[in-house]
């Protein structure tokens, strides 16, 4: 489980690591507090980002300042309009509006008077060395990087070359421009690092104006200047980047925005790379981005998920200093706190078993008072209708029934939710031995919880009238992997290795009347089942339903022990 970094002290919070230093610095007279979330559109957000986001956003709230959004598109192959649309999206639907809108891209210019700045103060070099030859001079932590050949041009053929990289004399790869730093620095980062590289491909936004582009290390801290960011807040593996962060601004000798880290977040059974993501997508394994099998926000939320259970995750998952990883179970844990007060309750039948009450009316139709939601009383009620032939569970019925089963059994009683205690008297089977139908009597004075003669039954169970029952595809989800960490990979084997064959099984359920009129991402409560929201695939005539977590189980942990 994470490290909660608040703890309660009374009625009130410690503050984090992060609400320290920026309490800290408006305490100091520094009242200006904005802080930037600068995503690659080159994927989907998963819920490592939304961690970030609710962090960004919620620091600045808590000091009265403000949020950009910055797109940091300096990598034109990779990315894509469709990505920045999603992720505005995915940050509006946590409930978080930005300051300024603003992309990397709008600054290649202010980047380029840099970096000819950064070369006529030789500090900067075009280099014609390859990839390889690049990686392998840099040295390793204990040996020293070998100075490039081309380290000492002189600032004149710099500029010429580099102003002729920028009109495209040269292919890719052909040649980069270098920080002249240290090749011998203990952070393997510092040796000379890149600044450009020619990528002859249209940018989504400048088309063909450039074709070279800064690296991420040159672009982020001089926007974050720019945009006059006071804290950059990133996660715990730009921490050896900083130093580098801090050098760009210094030579430059612009406004000096600082860099701070918090841990990533890691969640148990959850891919979190979005290169391995896109491997799922384009090889087909799930059903796109916002599968709800993926942990993109588009996929919790297609899932069924709140925002709000996202906040409260993010709130409970804490700020830390040192890496960690989350249980998988306490996102679930928020999700169903909040849908428990919020969804209304619907019943509905996942694995159907027929029962016939073979002592009420034939063609009557009676209809039944339902709470709609017991946590919210202005919920109201609704009335369901109840007939002489209803489906069950089957996992609600034993034919040899355990000590402590207190569902339906031969010659035992139940109780049907909001309406009359049954007693099955017999059992039907098929040629193979399978039960098909079961057939019970009912006390036609057991409604409204009461009984003919005040005896009371443990077991309570749901049903679906069969007249009336609306069939719905119902998806049922459980994760994506089956080993807890899919990057951790044996000798041999991929993540792929790791695919949970059961992470999604489909069955054909049977609902209440009422959720014929159900909108595409509403949620309900399936009493007894678990929390489900209706699914994009559906049509007015089949509906789809997501599971998005399930109920606690008091049977099946009894059945664990």
């Amino acid at each position: 489980m994470s490290e909660i970094k608040e703890e309660v002290t009374g009625n009130e919070k410690s503050l984090n690591f992060l609400e320290e230093i920026i309490g800290e610095s408006v305490s100091r007279g520094e009242k200006r507090v904005l802080t930037r979330f600068p995503p690659e559109p080159n994927g989907y957000l998963h819920i490592g980002h939304a961690k970030s986001i609710c962090l960004n956003f919620g620091l600045a709230k808590k000091y009265g300042g403000a949020t950009n959004l910055r797109f940091d598109d300096t990598n034109p192959v990779k990315e894509d309009v469709e990505y920045v649309d999603s992720i505005k999206e995915d940050v509006h639907w946590l409930g978080f509006d930005w300051a300024g809108e603003h992309y990397a891209s709008d600054y290649f210019d202010q980047l380029y008077e840099w970096a000819e700045e950064l070369i006529r103060k030789g500090k900067a070099y075009v280099d014609d060395q390859t990839q390889e030859e690049i990686r392998q001079g840099r040295g390793t932590v204990t040996v020293p990087g070998t100075p490039s050949p081309w380290r000492d041009r002189s600032v004149e053929e710099n500029l010429d070359l580099f102003r002729r990289m920028r009109a495209g004399e040269f292919p890719d790869g052909a040649k980069v421009l270098r920080a002249r730093i240290d090749m011998a620095h203990p952070n393997m980062l510092m040796r000379d690092p890149i600044m450009y590289r020619i990528i002859h491909t249209e940018h989504h936004r400048t088309g063909s104006k450039w074709c070279i582009y800064p690296m991420y290390d040159f672009a982020h801290g001089q926007s974050d200047s720019i945009e006059k960011i006071t804290h950059s807040i990133c996660t715990l593996e730009f921490d050896v980047h900083r130093p580098l962060y801090d050098w760009f601004i210094q030579e430059l000798g612009i406004y000096p925005s600082h860099q701070y880290e918090f841990a990533r977040l890691n969640l148990t059974y959850t891919m979190m790379s979005k290169r391995k993501l896109l491997q799922l997508v384009q090889n087909k394994i799930v059903m796109g981005w916002d599968d709800p099998r993926m942990p993109t926000i588009c996929a919790l939320r297609r899932k069924g998920y709140t925002p709000e259970s996202v906040r409260a995750f993010a709130e409970r998952v804490g700020v830390a200093k040192r890496d960690n990883v989350i249980d998988l179970s306490l996102l679930e844990f928020c999700v169903r706190e909040d849908l428990n007060k919020v969804a209304e309750r619907r019943m509905a039948v996942v694995n159907p078993l027929k029962v016939v009450i073979t002592n009420y009316p034939e063609g009557k139709t009676e209809e039944v008072k339902c709470i709609n939601n017991p946590e919210n009383e202005e919920a109201g009620t609704r009335l369901v209708p109840f007939s002489r032939e209803i489906y069950i569970e089957r996992d609600d019925f034993m034919e040899e029934p355990p000590k402590k089963y207190y569902r339906l059994s031969p010659g035992k009683e139940v109780r049907l939710r909001y309406a009359y205690l049954i007693k099955c008297e017999e059992v039907i089977k098929n040629d193979e031995g399978e039960v098909v139908e079961l057939r019970c009597t009912y006390d036609p004075m057991s409604g409204g919880g009461s009984s003919s003669d005040g005896r009371k039954v443990k077991g309570v169970i749901h049903w679906v009238s069969v007249p009336h029952a609306v069939k719905a595809e119902l998806r049922l989800f459980d994760t994506l992997f089956t080993k807890e960490n899919p990057d951790d990979v044996e000798e041999g084997k991929t993540f792929l290795d790791y695919l949970n064959p059961d992470s999604l099984v489909v069955r054909t359920g049977y609902l209440e009347p009422s959720l014929s009129g159900a909108k595409p991402g509403d949620k309900f409560q399936f009493e007894r089942v678990g929390y489900f929201c209706m699914d994009k695939d559906s049509t007015p005539s089949s509906p789809v339903f997501n599971r998005t977590v399930g109920l606690k189980d008091s049977w099946a942990k009894m059945q664990a022990k």
